[in-house]
């Protein structure tokens, strides 16, 4: 038994090469992940594995030098560029005589550095006290069973049961709350979609530049910075788009390989702006030479939280940092934008993208009226099937912007009887007879709503 190190900030980095491909991680990710918490590094220790050692990862030889490491250089600390189990945490610290943090458990630390709104606190502990929950293990003196003898008798409860109720009730209180932010969350959204205005959320790899570009979209002044995990909290702001409108656009959290499990369920309702998106603008780093395996990691997290087939614009961002680059866009097969080429920090290209969203909202408003008219033509075709004591007398009005649903009525032959004091600038009263399917359609239909016969006289009705 010992007592836990506390930790410090002068480190030794650790970091294997191993055979497996799912496996593999970053050192220079792992180098600046660690500068993003202000940890001096005093050395770094590489090696090779075919598979990890079952009991300090890095094999017993290994171990040796990184313990001669520690005690030469004075550190306090030792971070593992990999994933480790309790037990070989708990050994790695018993030999090393330091505090031992693993990839999982830095990145947590960097997010609960930068967690800044209630939120995101929130968020933060609940996936350090998951975390910390696979980390209680009988290694520490203050976790010894109590002892009997007078005035020492306990409740027959040892201290590491204790704190993993403790624990426990913390994370279901925690649990409790961010359901309450998800509920709040969602009636947002609610009225999002019921004043039709349509989301489009920045998504990519961490330090991909996407808070940059937000604030050359939106002048919010987000805090952006050259660093991994710089932006936590979503960020919502509008922008208008010529020709098409109004859209939301959303920053969200940057993702990063092998994020932690617990981070993202933590993350789950920040992630749902994203999974709730109308349109996703994947940015890249295209001065990155990992950029391509970086996508790939970004869509498997999208997959995973359910947004894999959101529909998506790549955004090669840094390109004033690539040689002979320049602001262009990319099309399809279908003619329609699938990647721009900008820079967000000096703004060229910027134009592009915005033309770029307004075509692809223009077209999608498009779809969206053949789609109505689809659906109206189906509801009248069902009408025609019917016999006339399935139809019903109502009376309907339209907005002057309506002229268009109005000449559909009168060409599907529906129309009884219309008001004769109607004009483009009043608007129309209509009385039709129609299918309960024909109505329903009706009433969803923007610049149309039914009325009763006491709103509204039509000449010579009673």
């Amino acid at each position: 038994m010992f007592d836990r190190p506390q930790g410090g900030t002068r480190a030794i980095l650790v970091h294997l090469e191993l055979s497996a491909r799912d496996a593999q991680e970053s050192l220079d990710e792992f180098c600046d992940l660690a500068a993003s918490v202000d940890v001096e590094v005093t050395s770094i220790v590489t090696g090779r594995r075919k598979t990890p050692d079952p009991k300090y990862f890095v094999g017993a030889g290994k171990a040796q030098e990184i313990q001669q490491r520690v005690a030469a250089e004075e550190v306090e600390l030792v971070l593992f560029n990999h994933q480790l189990s309790p037990t070989q945490e708990r050994n790695l610290e018993q030999l090393l005589c330091c505090r031992v943090v693993d990839r999982s458990g830095l990145i947590l630390d960097i997010f609960a550095l930068r967690a800044s709104s209630f939120e995101g606190k929130l968020q933060v502990e609940l996936a350090q006290l998951k975390h910390l929950s696979t980390r209680l293990v009988r290694g520490w003196t203050h976790l010894e069973r109590q002892k009997g003898g007078i005035g020492l008798r306990g409740p027959g409860e040892t201290q590491l049961e204790t704190d993993r109720r403790l624990i426990g009730a913390r994370i279901k209180k925690l649990n409790k709350r961010l359901d309450k932010v998800r509920k709040q969350r969602e009636l947002r959204r609610q009225t999002r979609r019921k004043a039709a205005v349509p989301t489009v959320s920045l998504v990519g790899y961490t330090n991909a530049g996407k808070s940059t570009l937000f604030n050359r979209l939106t002048g919010a002044g987000v805090y952006a910075a050259d660093q991994l995990f710089a932006t936590l909290d979503p960020t919502l702001r509008r922008v208008e788009l010529p020709a098409a409108g109004q859209v939301i656009l959303a920053d969200t959290v940057g993702f990063i390989r092998h994020l932690p499990h617990d981070l993202v369920a933590a993350f789950r309702a920040t992630l749902e702006e994203t999974v709730e998106a109308n349109l996703l603008l994947h940015v890249i780093d295209a001065h990155d030479d990992e950029r391509h395996a970086y996508m790939d990691q970004v869509n498997r997290v999208l997959k995973e939280i359910g947004a894999g087939d959101i529909p998506q614009i790549e955004v090669y961002n840094k390109i004033d940092q690539v040689e002979g680059s320049a602001p262009r866009i990319d099309y399809d097969k279908t003619g329609k934008p699938c990647r721009i080429w900008l820079s967000a920090q000096s703004g060229e290209g910027v134009d592009l993208l915005l033309q770029s969203l307004t075509q692809h909202f223009l077209e999608m408003k498009r779809d969206g009226v053949e789609a109505d008219e689809h659906a109206a033509s189906r509801a009248f075709d069902n009408m025609l099937a019917s016999d006339e004591s399935g139809l019903i007398r109502q009376e309907v009005l339209l907005a002057p912007e309506a002229g268009r649903l109005r000449a559909q009525l009168y060409d599907w032959d529906v129309v009884v009887e219309e008001a004769s004091s109607a004009s483009e600038s009043e608007g129309y009263v209509l009385l039709i007879m129609a299918t309960p399917e024909l109505l329903a359609f009706l009433e969803k239909q923007d610049g149309c709503s039914i009325v009763s016969k006491m709103d509204v006289k039509l000449a010579g009705s009673a």
